[in-house]
């Protein structure tokens, strides 16, 4: 992908992407899956390729500890009236921004995870002279990246898992902190999420195996999916 121009296009990411509530985008609803939302979040440039913003998590919680995402997190019946106030108050609440400075581009399809969310993904774009402020509870660190590390083949990494006679593709990306030189593993659902837009709007598979992730149904009836889990993270 050297050759295509990644400075930000908003009829381009438009054109590729669902309005939200267009009846095209696959909305997922099941009672045995926890509603949530997240913000693919965007620094547009003039001049260079723009960036996503991504979180490390902290070891609070019990799942999803210490990974790197995008804002986002479960739907709650008393705070919020759709998921896009979700993903929205927890933009604020993880990096400080607030809700009236996030404009929305639109949706991608809903998906589930094998920890048995499933994510609604917002697209939106957020100013670069934006200050972003950690939630000091709940967020690490605070990165981000340009868009050019993830459409590099280079960076892109994949796996495959065998799990109950099925094989189940695992995506990741190595980053390495130019100020710090840490390393940050974005992997699972987050990695997923990002080559699927770049997919969809630059129209190039970053995967070379093809193999799909499992669907609802199929997650439904796992067994000690964290027994798989734990395996995955050994390789990176």
């Amino acid at each position: 992908m050297d050759n295509i121009n990644l400075v930000f296009d908003e009829n381009l990411l438009k054109k590729a992407i669902f309005p939200c509530d267009s009846p095209q985008r696959i909305s997922i609803k099941d009672d045995f899956f926890t509603s949530s939302a997240v913000l693919f979040s965007i620094i547009p440039y003039e001049d260079k390729p723009y960036e996503l913003i991504l979180i490390h998590r902290s070891n609070r919680g019990s799942r999803h500890r210490g990974e790197m995402s995008f804002p986002g997190g479960k739907f709650e019946y008393l705070l919020d009236s759709s998921l896009k106030d979700t993903a929205l108050r927890e933009t604020e609440e993880e990096i400080g921004v607030p809700r009236e400075k996030v404009k929305i581009l639109g949706c991608l399809d809903d998906f589930p995870t094998m920890t048995r969310y499933i994510i609604t993904p917002f697209l939106g774009l957020i100013d670069k002279n934006q200050v972003l402020i950690k939630d000091e509870r709940e967020v690490q660190r605070i990165l981000k990246i340009p868009i050019d590390f993830f459409t590099s083949k280079i960076n892109f990494r994949e796996q495959s898992v065998d799990i109950e006679e099925r094989k189940f593709p695992i995506f990741y990306f190595n980053y390495i902190d130019d100020t710090s030189g840490q390393k940050y593993t974005i992997w699972g659902a987050t990695a997923y999420l990002i080559t699927i837009f770049i997919e969809k709007v630059y129209g190039f598979n970053m995967s070379e195996l093809g193999l799909e992730r499992f669907k609802l149904e199929k997650i439904k009836h796992l067994k000690e999916y964290i027994k798989y889990r734990n395996q995955i993270t050994k390789k990176f």
